[in-house]
């Protein structure tokens, strides 16, 4: 009886400091905070976002034909805004796909 007590005891230790560790290793994980982006639109210079000019679209669609967000791109919210009406209007003239591969 006293070898089965000491060996549940032995076990809960092992396992609170394989908690403890675990517990570490997630304290010491942290994001290094990223770069502010910016909008390539606004220091370009650029007032609209023409419809025709696909080379430049093409770069804010996903490969599966969706368009990016501003989060992961960087573009100010006007500029967004005129990106995805050029967008729409592209795929609408057949300029490009509204489905990806």
């Amino acid at each position: 009886m006293s070898e089965v007590k000491t060996e549940e005891k032995v076990e809960k230790v092992e396992k609170t400091e394989k908690v403890e560790k675990a517990e570490k290793i997630i304290t010491k994980k942290f994001r290094k905070p990223s770069k502010k982006k910016v909008c390539a639109f606004c220091v370009a210079g650029e007032k609209t976002i023409d419809y025709k000019d696909v080379a430049k679209i093409r770069k804010y669609i996903t490969e599966k034909g969706k368009i990016v967000p501003r989060r992961q791109t960087g573009v100010c919210a006007y500029h967004q805004r005129e990106l995805c009406s050029a967008i729409k209007r592209a795929r609408n003239m057949a300029l490009l796909p509204y489905v990806g591969d």
